[in-house]
């Protein structure tokens, strides 16, 4: 895998009138969607809109409907899918790491100098550039990030691997409700936690709801565990050594004895912790563009702890969120803890 300091993703041209005509209809089709849609408060815009049954902003909406168009998947591509705040940023540079393990030593490493954004092609902002980004000059396999649920996405992506992390909910709350105050439409006044907290609980935040979100991989992951590697964000902070091994196994490049003993796993883990990142100058003074909107590498770095609901919730809030839950998650199997 190569890395291009200039453009991890080429652009060319819009090959045709007829791929023209095409992209044009596209987009009047979303025009006419958009008028049809039920609306509701937004977190970082004013409004965010049901799109088969998940809240997306306007943009991200026309974007899943270019990336069902024109994305044309691989079957070595990895997809790292999340909720928002749910831990994509540390996978981000777990994965890359891992998977560049023989590109890098740990003194001179890409990432002392490029934020873990830059790893990944986020594919809703990409795919608001279609049709004239193109990423087949990225070498095999291709690395992208989503946010969009399983149920959003193409049914041609369903072959490849995906790796998914969750976070305990209450949790990601919180560290939403942070982050999405930081870039917040300057136009719109401030967002206070008790409405966060309140259309989080009835599912409306960005590609809520959180538990239907969750469970679109947690279903996927129990039918085809092996295209799809599913990660709690508590067992990654406790186990992180396992997990990277984890990792490079479903990737198909497992790390080898000697690896091991010469500390590779050790070292990845070392480079990729929050106190490492957040300390590197590129995440305290770096900029990374999503699409239209520009965020700080420094807001993605805002304290990676365990339990910070506990600053923020009453007991009341932490009943009821944790009922809903209980509630949404009955039979599957899948539980979080408080």
């Amino acid at each position: 895998m190569s890395i291009s300091d200039q453009s991890l993703f080429p652009q060319t041209p819009v090959e045709s009138k007829e791929h023209e005509d095409h992209y044009n209809k596209i987009c009047e089709d979303y025009n006419h969607l958009m008028e049809t849609l039920p609306k509701g408060n937004g977190w970082r815009a004013k409004h965010l809109y049901n799109y088969n049954g998940f809240w997306i902003s306007p943009k991200y909406i026309k974007a899943n409907l270019l990336l069902h168009a024109y994305f044309k998947p691989q079957p070595t591509d990895i997809f790292l899918a999340s909720f928002m705040k749910s831990g994509t940023t540390w996978l981000k540079a777990l994965i890359f790491s891992t998977l560049t393990r023989h590109l890098y030593s740990f003194s001179a490493h890409y990432l002392h100098h490029h934020g873990p954004q830059s790893t990944f092609p986020f594919l809703e902002s990409e795919c608001e550039n279609f049709p004239i980004t193109d990423f087949t000059h990225m070498s095999s396999p291709r690395l992208f990030a989503t946010h969009f649920p399983r149920t959003l996405l193409p049914e041609s992506m369903t072959s490849c691997k995906f790796v998914y992390i969750c976070r305990e909910p209450k949790d990601v709350l919180v560290s939403k409700w942070v982050f999405m105050n930081k870039i917040r439409e300057k136009d719109l006044p401030p967002f206070s936690f008790d409405e966060a907290f309140d259309l989080f609980c009835e599912g409306v935040s960005n590609y809520g709801p959180f538990w239907e979100h969750v469970l679109s991989y947690w279903r996927a992951s129990l039918e085809s565990p092996e295209k799809i590697l599913f990660l709690k964000y508590e067992e990654v902070k406790r186990q992180s050594e396992v997990v990277v091994r984890r990792l490079a196994a479903f990737m198909g490049i497992p790390f080898m004895a000697e690896e091991v003993e010469k500390g590779v796993v050790e070292n990845i883990v070392k480079l990729c912790s929050f106190e490492n990142l957040s300390n590197l100058e590129v995440n305290k003074k770096g900029v990374e563009k999503f699409g239209t909107v520009e965020v700080e590498n420094r807001e993605f770095f805002r304290k990676g702890e365990i339990g910070d609901w506990r600053n923020y919730l009453s007991d009341e809030m932490k009943q009821r969120i944790d009922g809903i839950i209980d509630e949404k998650f009955k039979g599957s199997g899948l539980i979080f803890g408080s």
